[in-house]
């Protein structure tokens, strides 16, 4: 499985044409507290760049974007009873969607762990 990042703060593991996508460790340290998430649908198409979900915290709402399009095949559900689950694991159980890729070449704009640490170091 190999891990890339967005500049958003977003991570997606990718196996195959199959992803997981969630938010960063840095993301939800800037949120905060996560009290409400909001998921994109089963079935749904998303689009690189586009939002895909929402995340809500004592701080702010944020959403969630698609670091690369494609049709959602699962949420996490545990998200829904426990959106702490966010703060608590967010590289983890705290994953956002599932999907099915429609275009890997988009991969290629992201970032590599390496590159996502020094990008976070600068801000």
């Amino acid at each position: 499985m190999t891990r890339y990042f967005t500049a958003e703060h977003e991570w997606i593991d990718v196996s195959g044409d199959t992803a997981t996508v969630g938010i960063t460790d840095y993301a939800q340290g800037q949120l905060g507290d996560v009290v409400f998430v909001e998921l994109p649908e089963t079935g749904c198409s998303v689009t690189k760049g586009g939002e895909a979900a929402v995340v809500e915290s004592v701080k702010a709402a944020s959403d969630v974007y698609a670091p690369v399009s494609g049709t959602v095949t699962q949420g996490n559900a545990a998200l829904a009873d426990d959106p702490a689950l966010v703060n608590a694991a967010p590289e983890g159980e705290g994953w956002f969607f599932k999907l099915t890729l429609s275009d890997p070449s988009e991969l290629d704009g992201l970032m590599d762990t390496a590159a996502y640490q020094a990008f976070v170091a600068g801000l």
